[in-house]
């Protein structure tokens, strides 16, 4: 590189740009950027279509109608296009769930900056799905991960940053939400009952039946912020959980995966989603990359991966969906 007072000598005699000298090496490892438009993009398409299913439960639960109903509920992504009202009915479920989405994509990245770990912005995905409008979100990591406890770090942030965010969610939901009796058992899809759902639910409807309690759309907005913290932290391959029982536990993590992925055929006779996600993550996320690091974790990382244990219980449930 010149000095500075040669390069302001040069700018003063010739009009020049600036420029900058790199070895091929150093532009060849260059991190790339962020493709801001790309993330907007994805963001943009998610709140539309979350919001559109947020309105069809608003409306719904305006309505006293049952959450879902095939029969009926053919129109599911049109009630939020009927009028303006009826759209921004929908921001409610929507900007609950992006919220806990964002929160646990955020709690990713920012572990990863702070232990200078290349990774990207937040990629949200979009979908016609009926009960949430999206996939979820997700980062790439684009650099090595240092050693175990960044690992850990690393994998244990999301669902806890997300975790943190669902609990008033799902608290001011239920204080939204109201009695009607068997509306559970209408329609031809309900939701499962986590046990964090279950607890709050004694204790802002004491006696009432779960069956009875009609969720408000901010409540469902949190019941699908548990399942994918849930589904995050099963201790399988490349998921959140797989990478914490790979930092806490090694080479054991091989057979933890392949105990948890036998674990889901029983019980996808109670969920059949369950057969569906054990195919996925056998083909696609059930080898974890190797780190050879052979450093202590920590006695205080073992007590957070007790808390994500903990946190794990609290959101899980055996039957998610009950048809």
């Amino acid at each position: 590189m010149f000095p500075e007072d040669l390069i302001e000598s040069a700018h003063r005699t010739i009009p020049v740009a600036p420029v900058r000298f790199e070895s091929p090496e150093a532009r060849a490892y260059a991190p790339p950027k962020n493709r801001w438009w790309l993330h907007i993009l994805l963001l943009t398409l998610t709140l539309f279509t979350t919001t559109l299913v947020g309105a069809h439960m608003q409306y719904n639960f305006n309505h006293n109608l049952p959450f879902f109903d095939i029969e009926r509920d053919l129109d599911i992504f049109t009630v939020g296009l009927r009028s303006p009202r009826l759209f921004m009915g929908g921001l409610p479920f929507s900007l609950t769930l992006l919220t806990i989405l964002m929160a646990h994509e955020l709690g990713h990245y920012l572990a990863c900056l702070y232990y200078d770990v290349d990774a990207t912005l937040p990629f949200f995905l979009p979908a016609p799905t009926p009960f949430t409008g999206t996939l979820g979100a997700f980062i790439r990591i684009r650099s090595l991960v240092q050693n175990k406890r960044v690992l850990f770090d690393i994998g244990i942030a999301g669902p806890l940053a997300g975790f943190l965010f669902l609990i008033p969610a799902l608290g001011v939901g239920l204080a939204f939400s109201k009695v009607i009796p068997g509306i559970n058992h209408q329609g031809t899809i309900q939701l499962g009952t986590p046990l964090l759902q279950w607890l709050l639910e004694r204790a802002i409807f004491p006696g009432v039946p779960a069956a009875d309690i009609y969720l408000h759309p901010v409540a469902r907005a949190a019941w699908v912020g548990m399942f994918a913290t849930a589904l995050n932290l099963l201790p399988v391959g490349q998921l959140d959980g797989g990478h914490i029982t790979y930092a806490l536990l090694g080479r054991s993590h091989k057979w933890i995966t392949q105990t948890f992925l036998l674990a889901l055929l029983p019980m996808g006779k109670l969920w059949s989603g369950w057969w569906f996600w054990a195919v996925l993550l056998f083909f696609f996320a059930r080898k974890h990359p190797p780190l050879y690091d052979y450093t202590e974790i920590g006695n205080r990382r073992i007590k957070l991966g007790v808390l994500a244990l903990v946190v794990f219980l609290l959101c899980f449930s055996l039957a998610p969906i009950i048809s």
